[in-house]
């Protein structure tokens, strides 16, 4: 388990980190908030659609006190129109861009071109706080199908009354030093065919799934270069997400092969946080542009973000079963399209 959830940890913070460029971004001013957001928003929704899948590979329920652990991984497919943003001059205060260029790479982009972001800040009078920076190319390119990945471990147990619970489960872990992590899951399906009679023997079954999955994760930023115009003093980035999904599933089970899916809804809400004092250092030039002097000024934790995702999903998937051994594949309809597979081992 602990391995599954560092390389998910692993994956998030790469992403995010790429997308938190703290030593440049967070000199635009009121304008690094939405400069973030527009950057990073394709991997948050990618992860909250990936969060999502995975909860089954059957509509049929456990005998009670039957049980099995999945092994899976979900990815979710970035639209093309989301690799990048446009830059809208009249939404930014402060910062614009050389030669007139009107967008930019998001962090899902394989564009990996950087691109000048210009900022001026009026400040005492006529003259000007001045910077510029560099806004991050993306890493579409280095990731597999462009898509968000999500693995997981879960545990399915069979209850009375033709119903399972699946728990997903990570105490705190620490990575590192840097990184802190933690995950919670809880789903229930209920079976439905108990209801219809003689029509429970066939091997169609029939069941609801409600399901959420809350994840928390806290890492370090650290001053990694003491010369430039940040400084960073207690730099913190939180990332908090969950997901909640309620599903109509479906399946054919046979002994070798089970035929399923699934017609439901989505809802994901999640928020990053970057926290800690930084102090930035600008040049002040007059309005004729000349340099004369440079102002330090300090901020304390400079961006709140709030990213939520909706909609219909629609799955279908097979699984090949080999004894208590079963190997699966799915893949779901949806604003991001998303992919799982991997491997349970279930007892009935």
């Amino acid at each position: 388990m602990k391995k599954i959830v560092l390389i998910l940890v692993f994956s998030l913070t790469t992403l995010i980190s790429k997308a938190q460029d703290l030593g440049d971004i967070i000199l635009a001013a009121d304008d690094a908030s939405k400069l973030t957001e527009n950057y990073i928003s394709p991997v948050m929704n990618g992860l909250m659609y990936s969060m999502n899948g995975g909860w089954y590979t059957t509509a049929k329920t456990h005998k009670k006190f039957g049980f099995d652990i999945t092994i899976e991984a979900s990815a979710s497919f970035v639209p093309k129109d989301d690799e990048i943003f446009q830059f809208i001059p009249s939404e930014y205060t402060y910062s614009t861009l050389p030669n007139g260029e009107t967008s930019l790479p998001t962090v899902m982009s394989s564009d990996e071109t950087e691109t000048t972001v210009e900022v001026r800040v009026p400040y005492n009078g006529n003259t000007y706080k001045v910077a510029s920076f560099q806004m991050p190319g993306g890493i579409g390119g280095d990731i597999p199908g462009n898509a968000v990945p999500a693995p997981m471990v879960q545990l399915g147990f069979g209850l009375p009354l033709h119903t399972d619970i699946k728990v997903r489960y990570v105490p705190t872990l620490n990575f590192d030093d840097d990184v802190e992590a933690k995950l919670f899951g809880l789903g229930l399906q209920h079976d439905l065919m108990q209801y219809f009679g003689p029509l429970d023997k066939l091997p169609l079954s029939v069941s609801v799934l409600a399901a959420f999955t809350k994840m928390d994760v806290t890492y370090k930023i650290n001053d990694d270069n003491p010369s430039d115009e940040i400084a960073i003093t207690n730099g913190e980035g939180v990332f908090k997400m969950n997901t909640w999904t309620v599903q109509a599933l479906g399946s054919l089970d046979f002994k070798i092969i089970t035929l399923y899916a699934g017609l439901g809804y989505n809802n994901g809400s999640s928020s990053i946080k970057i926290k800690g004092d930084y102090d930035l250092t600008y040049d002040v030039e007059d309005s004729n542009g000349n340099t004369v002097g440079t102002v330090n000024e300090s901020i304390s934790d400079p961006v709140n973000l709030n990213f939520d995702a909706n909609g219909v999903r629609t799955t279908l998937g097979a699984r090949l079963n080999l004894g208590f051994f079963k190997i699966f594949g799915d893949y779901t309809l949806q604003k991001y399209n998303t992919v799982s597979a991997g491997i349970a081992f279930s007892f009935r």
